[in-house]
């Protein structure tokens, strides 16, 4: 394994065991221990229809097979028939999937897939118009651990669909070394912040160093700082991953000059108010990542709707 890769989503066991927890709850929001009595009311239990999915905008779909859980878990009959693939670009107007069985069924369901799908390729959209952005640059945009909680492997798989990277997914799998855990050090430590983040970096390998079971296949260390001078303090400590918060473009250049000098071999991620206005003068500096919370936590759905076929 590379030594900078965090794992990489894709549809996995995993993944749709998160997925069906979640369907469960909002099946409950919906039918509680009831039902929908709209549709028993106006649609005879024997009637059978066919519907498609629409995108009523353009877009990035992704949560395809979350659809397929949520009919699962209905215990529905519904044949459920994709007409594009996961991580494809639609058109307005496109049909993404279609439905076929009972009326009931389809009308029952409508809300929830269609909640899953728009949220899930709403942020694969709004990836891709990052990873659009920066284009033509050696940066890669990553997600980040901004998610909403319950949804996080999946919202990262979406990213994923997008076209953009993982970041770690939780706190068990990479050590990140940020501005509180060096604001604790600094009550018991002298010598300033440039100091302590080198010291926090050692501190981090050793840890590993005498428990080796915690890093089989080599942990990732990473390091946040905010300024040139912590930079330089720590790239001797060899961090696999410097992230680089909140610093203006010119100083980032400046950042990847002085690794470029002193340590080659260390990742450079920027993050910190990055936005789709930003992006490409954040990537043009040479950072090699650039990781977005808006991915995940400000990304708007994409419009789908049910239309009706027979």
């Amino acid at each position: 394994m590379e030594q900078t890769a965090f794992h990489q989503h894709t549809w996995s066991p995993a993944l749709a065991d998160d997925c069906r927890h979640l369907v469960r709850l909002a099946v409950r929001e919906d039918l509680d221990r009831g039902h929908d009595w709209t549709t028993i009311s106006l649609v005879p239990a024997e009637r059978q229809s066919t519907a498609e999915v629409v995108a009523r905008e353009g877009g990035f779909v992704a949560g395809l097979p979350a659809a397929k859980i949520v009919l699962s878990e209905m215990d529905t009959s519904i044949r459920w028939l994709p007409l594009v693939e996961e991580g494809v670009a639609v058109r307005a107007g496109e049909s993404i999937a279609r439905l076929e069985g009972a009326t009931r069924d389809i009308l029952t369901s409508e809300r929830i897939i269609l909640n899953f799908l728009g949220h899930l390729s709403g942020i694969a959209t709004l990836t891709h118009t990052f990873v659009e952005k920066v284009a033509g640059t050696n940066a890669e945009i990553y997600d980040t651990r901004k998610t909403t909680p319950g949804w996080r492997r999946l919202e990262k798989y979406a990213v994923r669909c997008g076209g953009g990277k993982n970041h770690r997914t939780g706190l068990y799998d990479a050590i990140l070394i940020k501005d509180n855990h060096l604001a604790f050090m600094n009550e018991s430590q002298q010598g300033g912040s440039q100091y302590l983040v080198r010291t926090a970096c050692e501190q981090a390998r050793k840890f590993l160093r005498r428990h080796p079971d915690y890093s089989a296949e080599g942990m990732i260390v990473e390091v946040e700082v905010d300024d040139l001078e912590q930079l330089r303090a720590v790239l001797p400590a060899n961090p696999d991953i410097v992230l680089l918060d909140n610093m203006p473009a010119d100083a980032l250049r400046d950042a990847v000059q002085l690794r470029n000098d002193m340590a080659a071999g260390v990742t450079l991620e920027a993050s910190g108010g990055i936005a789709l206005a930003n992006v490409a003068r954040i990537a043009a500096t040479g950072v090699d990542r650039i990781s977005v919370g808006a991915i995940t936590h400000a990304a708007a759905w994409l419009d789908m709707g049910l239309d009706w076929q027979a």
